[in-house]
């Protein structure tokens, strides 16, 4: 999947981003090279390997170590917002910034 400058353009138009005409150009380059790396990946035959959970583990056995998923922290919420300028129903309540 090869992106276009088109592409490039409408990307930068979503993120609030100007580029000039040779960034868009290197933007293309590099995306694109991003997205050539992603489809030699997707290539690779990957049937019965097994995942990983940690790098470590393809060279050693590793052993998780967990925990009880328990509480351990009281409720703080009404401490938390009292520096907040406006606080409404336990929310945060921010300026709009979107129109």
């Amino acid at each position: 999947m090869a992106l276009s400058p088109a592409d490039v353009s409408r990307i930068a138009h979503l993120a609030r981003l100007e580029l000039s005409g040779a960034e868009a150009d290197a933007m293309l380059t590099q995306l694109n090279g991003f997205f050539g790396i992603v489809e030699q990946m997707s290539a690779v035959d990957t049937r019965g390997v097994e995942p990983l959970y940690t790098p470590l583990s393809a060279v050693q056995d590793v052993t998780l170590r967990l925990r009880d998923d328990v509480v351990t922290e009281s409720n703080n919420r009404e401490r938390n917002q009292l520096s907040a300028p406006a606080v409404e129903n336990g929310l945060f309540l921010v300026p709009k910034v979107i129109e």
